[in-house]
């Protein structure tokens, strides 16, 4: 086993995490000893005197197999998180100790390394380190077996007889075990781990191995004698264990990695979370950091360009996270479009964690032809400060995700507050199930006025739940439910369908105004839209031209190209399309332009306070001469007053939607303050539901 890091195997980057000094002072030592060591071999083994026994075809063939042994290690996964190589020139090495001599064992053990090192290209210091460590456990075996044997410690070749197997064998066991403590030492100063946990780990996972290729040591040392015919039947046992060291480690990288990614999986994150809080020690000033990753709207790209361009989005982001990953961490996927950093540090570096991961998805996602926006949500916890052990970061990470989408933040840090607003609000998002499904959801509409001449033109369909133990949810606490988890989709479609038999029927009694329903970001991501838009048309039989669909800024823009895309389709049906709450997001007249809008309603945050600040007054009427000009209906929102429709009516052609026009009222109420008298079997007939 030598020292190797592994940039990237299984989402983890490992770095020496503690001051360099402390470790290259260790490093110093070992490679001083070794290098002494080696050259003590050189210098004190009676190389002429054994000349003519060295160039036998059993030594030849021994030494040959251990260089070949060590060029071709099998590489174990340990708990999912890192790698280790398990020689297979350990046998080999061990019957030249006995059969060669110590020279002969060293050198070659020597020259197994460095070719090793060099056709790896590792640092210089890794390689003197390898071969230095490698040497002090070939030494050490040589004493051990010298001692047990009573052979001179240079002695030459000699032959092996069955009494000086169980010796063997030891020296065997002693030649492992400094090889496991002076890599293990490394690992343990580079990461904080105790020793005794990463001797633990290492024993776990390659005793049996071990054990096995000891054994063939042992067998090759006695036979050695018996020519390299002998020794050739032992290449089968040998590749045996190889095969076998190969496919445990294969099957133990599959149990602790995603197999679409790479990355390390849920199993692995719990292991990388328990190691990084043994690793803090009690202590625990600062970390680790748990970041939790999951991709806006995914669902909408398996839906729309199906599963293989699904997955080939998760195996580039997870790329891109891997390489913003700070050294120290673990990348993890959790399933779906869910992902996890373990981060080896304390808030603020956890919070830098998260915006790197973010800004790293800033560069569209190239798959094939396709160009496509891939946005995401953070949530992160911190022990000690949010939680003492891994679960609780986990569970606390978890919310705060959850947080971070619902409220739109993108990243967002665990709060104790969050604790019960999210239990609350799980309960909310079961009880908006069951609502769909009970009938509890209902369309209340509120009337638009043509300011000029007082006439009601339009109506905007909202949605409103009266639930059977809080009483009427507010919709600012559902419709954010609806959106993140997915329920907007069926909401909408309710909402659509009632409201367009609604406008059916007041087309019956004369009644000629057109229907607004709202859509959210969700649905601008959505190419069956159209379609479904389409077919609610037919089958209430109401013109196109009556169907209003209220889009916002935030949500055109959070997808520009989808969005033009279904926006585009939709007009191409009829349906007017407008722009909600405008004023309030990223105001861009291109958009105006590019997407053929046809109406613009100015935010009641701007209409409301015309008469009493003159800055509001003059953006609201710069916004109304600007869309007269594009030829595009205005709806002004948030009229609460007599002064503000008088105002307006001096600004231009304007529809006015306020309380002051109207309150979001029941469809019979508004008919009577319309004075509608509407067909008797209009009220017998059920608004349809998909």
């Amino acid at each position: 086993m030598g020292l190797i890091t592994s940039g990237s195997e299984g989402g983890v980057r490992t770095k020496f995490l503690t001051p360099s000094s402390l470790l290259s002072a260790y490093l110093t030592a070992v490679c001083t000893l070794g290098l002494v060591g080696i050259a003590s071999v050189l210098v004190f083994t009676p190389w002429r005197e054994m000349s003519d026994q060295l160039l036998t075809w059993p030594i030849v063939f021994l030494a040959a197999a251990a260089i070949a042994g060590e060029v071709k290690p099998v590489r174990l996964v340990l708990s999912g998180t890192e790698t280790r190589r398990l020689s297979t020139s350990a046998p080999f090495v061990l019957a030249l100790v006995a059969v060669a001599g110590v020279g002969v064992a060293v050198v070659a053990q020597a020259i197994a390394s460095l070719a090793d090192d060099a056709l790896h290209r590792r640092e210089f210091k890794k390689s003197m380190f390898n071969t230095a460590q490698y040497a002090l456990s070939v030494l050490t075996a040589r004493a051990v077996y010298c001692w047990l044997t009573g052979t001179e410690f240079f002695a030459g070749p000699m032959e092996v007889e069955p009494v000086h197997l169980g010796p063997l064998l030891i020296a065997g066991l002693a030649m492992i075990t400094v090889n496991w403590l002076l890599v293990a030492t490394v690992v343990s100063i580079a990461t904080w781990t105790p020793l005794p946990s990463v001797l633990g780990s290492d024993a776990r996972d390659s005793f049996v191995t071990h054990a096995v290729l000891l054994s063939v040591g042992g067998i090759a040392a006695d036979v050695a004698a018996d020519g390299v015919g002998v020794l050739i039947l032992l290449v089968a046992p040998v590749a045996a264990a190889h095969l076998f060291a190969s496919a445990a480690a294969r099957h133990a990288h599959d149990a602790t990695h995603d197999a679409l990614t790479g990355l390390g999986n849920r199993g692995q994150l719990h292991h990388e979370l328990e190691h990084a809080f043994a690793a803090a020690g009690p202590l625990r000033l600062g970390g680790p950091g748990l970041v939790l990753i999951d991709l806006d709207h995914f669902k909408d790209f398996n839906d729309t360009l199906g599963h293989p361009v699904g997955d080939e989005i998760l195996r580039q982001v997870a790329v891109r996270l891997r390489e913003v990953a700070p050294d120290g961490a673990s990348v993890h996927r959790l399933g779906g479009d869910e992902f996890a950093v373990v981060v080896r540090g304390d808030l603020n570096a956890s919070r830098q964690v998260a915006r790197d991961i973010l800004a790293s998805l800033d560069e569209p996602v190239k798959v094939e032809s396709l160009e496509l926006l891939v946005r995401a949500s953070a949530g992160l916890a911190v022990a000690p400060l949010h939680g003492d052990d891994g679960e609780t970061l986990m569970k606390n990470a978890d919310i705060a995700l959850y947080h971070a989408k619902l409220e739109r933040d993108r990243i967002s840090t665990f709060s104790p507050e969050f604790d019960i607003n999210t239990v609350e609000r799980l309960q909310l998002l079961a009880d908006l199930r069951t609502a769909l499904d009970t009938g509890q959801l209902h369309v209340v509409y509120q009337p638009q006025t043509d300011l000029t001449d007082g006439r009601v033109v339009a109506v905007e369909a909202l949605v409103r739940w009266r639930h059977p133990e809080r009483g009427l949810v507010p919709a600012d606490e559902f419709i954010p439910l609806a959106e993140n988890s997915g329920l907007i989709f069926p909401v909408t479609a309710f909402v659509l369908d009632t409201a367009l038999a609604q406008v059916a029927k007041w087309h019956a009694t004369g009644l000629d105004v057109r229907m607004s329903v709202n859509l959210s970001a969700r649905h601008l991501s959505d190419q069956g839209l159209p379609q479904q838009v389409g077919a609610a048309l037919t089958r209430h039989q109401v013109p196109a031209s009556a169907l209003v669909l209220e889009v916002t800024e935030t949500a055109i823009l959070s997808d520009p190209a989808r969005a033009d895309l279904v926006l585009h389709a939709l007009r191409r049906l009829g349906v007017s399309i407008a722009i909600d709450d405008y004023g309030t997001g990223n105001a861009s007249l291109s958009y105006l332009k590019r997407l053929e809008i046809d109406e613009l309603k100015i935010d009641r945050s701007f209409v409301s306070n015309i008469g009493a600040d003159h800055h509001d007054l003059i953006i609201v009427r710069s916004t109304i001469s600007l869309a007269l000009a594009l030829d595009l209906r205005v709806v002004a929102e948030g009229i609460e007053d007599a002064e503000t429709v008088t105002a307006l009516r001096g600004l231009g052609h304007v529809i006015g939607q306020g309380y002051h026009l109207g309150r979001p009222v029941e469809a019979a109420e508004l008919e009577r303050s319309l004075g509608i008298e509407p067909p008797a079997e209009a009220d017998a007939e059920p608004a349809r539901t998909v």
